[in-house]
């Protein structure tokens, strides 16, 4: 089956070129003009994919990162005019998947697209076998993608869900922030690994009163482990 992409961008000419060029890569394609258009689209659609400009009026891409801060099986991949490091660690951090200096190569995002496209429909396959990994009171379901503490379900963004099930997979394995960038976002963020550490934080309060499980490796990075 076809996958389902959503393009939101202020700029007419953008859109249409996003989308002529998908259409032509056989996915089936929305257009959305604003991010409130991109919300009410969304929920229509049920894009597997949105492509989703930063600068747009009404609410911009971050505002719609928040607004879809739970969704399910939805890749976000953002389009910034901005080359600052910080407005592309703040897309992250809102919950992005991947994104995109403009202006860029429609090929380069194509095959962006492709890949997370690739990735959200792995993720988003039942196995048969669910069999969780444990570490003292938290336990993830990979498959199904859910987090249980002290027996108890717990919300998680997508990243927050893949850093976790990662370290918790692995207890006692120290990670260096850039290997935790690569293997959790897919990419090498070259620098940006500021965003690690506030995931590490957001997904401590939210395993309260277990964060201890999340061990600070102080200058090389973080590993799970628990301390009994």
């Amino acid at each position: 089956m076809s996958k389902k992409i959503l393009i939101a961008d202020d700029e007419e000419s953008i859109r249409n070129s996003i989308a002529y060029a998908l259409k032509r890569e056989h996915f089936i394609v929305e257009t959305a003009i604003d991010g409130e258009d991109a919300l009410a689209k969304t929920n229509i659609f049920k894009p597997d994919v949105i492509v989703l400009d930063v600068m747009m009026p009404k609410l911009d891409g971050y505002g719609v990162c928040r607004e879809l801060n739970n969704r399910k099986g939805i890749g976000i991949l953002l389009l910034t005019a901005k080359s600052d490091i910080i407005d592309k660690i703040l897309g992250l951090e809102m919950g992005a998947d991947d994104y995109l200096s403009k202006p860029f190569d429609i090929r380069e995002l194509i095959a962006r697209i492709k890949a997370l496209a690739r990735r959200m429909e792995r993720e988003s396959t039942p196995s048969a076998n669910d069999a969780p990994s444990i570490l003292g009171a938290v336990e993830v379901y990979t498959s199904s993608r859910k987090v249980l503490v002290d027996q108890q379900p717990i919300e998680l963004t997508p990243k927050e869900f893949d850093l976790l099930a990662l370290l918790i997979a692995h207890p006692n394995r120290v990670y260096t922030r850039e290997e935790l960038l690569e293997l959790v976002w897919g990419m090498d963020y070259l620098g940006e690994t500021r965003t690690i550490d506030i995931h590490i934080q957001r997904l401590r309060k939210k395993i309260e009163p277990h964060q201890a499980l999340l061990q600070t490796v102080y200058g090389i990075g973080y590993k799970a482990e628990h301390l009994s």
